[in-house]
């Protein structure tokens, strides 16, 4: 892994575009957002699909973080890392951004094409009836069915999917669907859950359009992102990898660079001469 960064050497190996970007945990750290595997960060055991599907004590627990942590990520704002991304968009370099995020940070940038390849945590699905509601609009309830529970809580570790941590939950009263009373779930994919085939069928047909792919912020761990990895890597296309430390796909990269996404991200924006995009204003929808 290279130990100095050169913007230029990374610009010509990636070309004039169309650039495929794939990001993990690390391009959100600097916006307050602790990845899951980074050098620094702590041990954590996500709940898995099974666990919140099958046990309502799970439920409660989830859905009790959730409340406050929804919160802290909900006031987070883009980094230099997301805002290059999106002057790279605009300049026509980079043709779209499939993101293990679910922070929404993206679009908040300025990102107009993006793959949420995990889902949004602003998003609620009932696992009844199939309806999406926002998040805030659950908030509400959870809120008038807890008065004062999230104000009790402060100084809390949040992990990047917005489960906070908390030494209780005893209590907390989680919400039903509205609709028919059926279960709701973030709209997230959890961990032994799959990423819909239509989702990760997109994601492959953006690789197919590529000339090059670039990651940033993620160590590969999860096959769901990998994968992209290794279909690029297996069309001949360039992949460089920008990350802090080294990652599972470093021996299918044509080059690595081991620094944070804001400085490497806004040092290759600046070499393509891409300009800042315009802040985004109104409701941000994700691309189809």
């Amino acid at each position: 892994m290279t130990d100095t960064f050169d913007a230029d050497a990374v610009r010509e190996v990636l070309g004039d575009g169309p650039v495929l970007v794939l990001t993990g945990a690390g391009i959100s750290t600097d916006s307050g957002i602790p990845d899951y595997r980074g050098p620094d960060s702590p041990p954590r055991t996500p709940m898995t699909y099974q666990q919140f599907v099958g046990d309502a004590a799970f439920r409660r627990h989830y859905w009790a973080r959730n409340h406050v942590g929804w919160r802290h990520v909900h006031r987070t704002r883009p980094n230099d890392g997301h805002r290059a991304l999106a002057s790279l968009e605009a300049a026509g370099v980079v043709s779209a951004v499939v993101t293990q995020n679910v922070d929404a940070l993206h679009q908040a940038a300025g990102s107009r094409r993006v793959v949420d390849l995990h889902g949004r945590y602003d998003r609620v699905v009932c696992l009844g009836c199939g309806e999406v509601i926002p998040r805030a609009a659950l908030a509400e309830r959870l809120t008038a069915l807890n008065p004062d529970f999230a104000d009790e809580v402060d100084d809390v570790e949040v992990a990047p999917d917005a489960d906070a941590v908390l030494a209780s939950t005893e209590g907390f009263r989680p919400a039903d669907c509205a609709s028919c009373g059926g279960m709701l779930k973030p709209d997230i994919v959890y961990f032994g859950e799959n990423v819909p085939k239509e989702r990760v069928l997109r994601c492959h047909r953006l690789v197919e359009e590529a000339s090059a792919l670039l990651v940033a912020g993620s160590s590969l761990t999860v096959l769901s992102g990998r994968r992209f990895v290794k279909s690029a890597a297996g069309q001949g296309k360039p992949v460089v990898i920008v990350n802090r430390g080294a990652t599972r796909g470093d021996a299918m990269a044509a080059l690595t660079v081991d620094g944070g996404c804001s400085q490497v991200l806004t040092a290759l924006a600046r070499s393509y001469g891409a300009a800042a995009p315009a802040p985004v204003s109104g409701k941000i929808t994700p691309v189809p």
